[in-house]
């Protein structure tokens, strides 16, 4: 799982019908501190992430399984939305 926040949306009207219904975000990875540290990706919402929010992402095998279907054409998904982390007993990012 990687750390990342979403940026924005992509709006795709043909796809693949296994991601019929599924809103796609661009992600950008990102360090314990929120700050950017590689390109942006399309990542499927499984959560309901917002523009701007700091998200945990699975990708590979784990993208798939996360949404229950082994056959979605999907690499990665959007599986939480951070609140706050703590780095070795310092708060590095909450949730405002």
């Amino acid at each position: 799982m990687l750390i990342a926040r979403v940026r924005g949306a992509a709006v795709s009207t043909i796809k693949d019908p296994s991601l019929s219904g599924h809103k796609l975000l661009l992600v950008q990875p990102c360090d314990e501190h929120g700050s950017a540290t590689g390109p942006m990706q399309v990542a499927v919402d499984g959560v309901g992430a917002g523009s701007g929010e700091l998200v945990l992402v699975a990708q590979g095998s784990a993208a798939r399984h996360g949404q229950h279907n082994n056959d979605q054409a999907s690499d990665a998904l959007v599986v939480g939305i951070l609140d706050s982390m703590d780095v070795d007993g310092t708060v590095t990012f909450r949730k405002d």
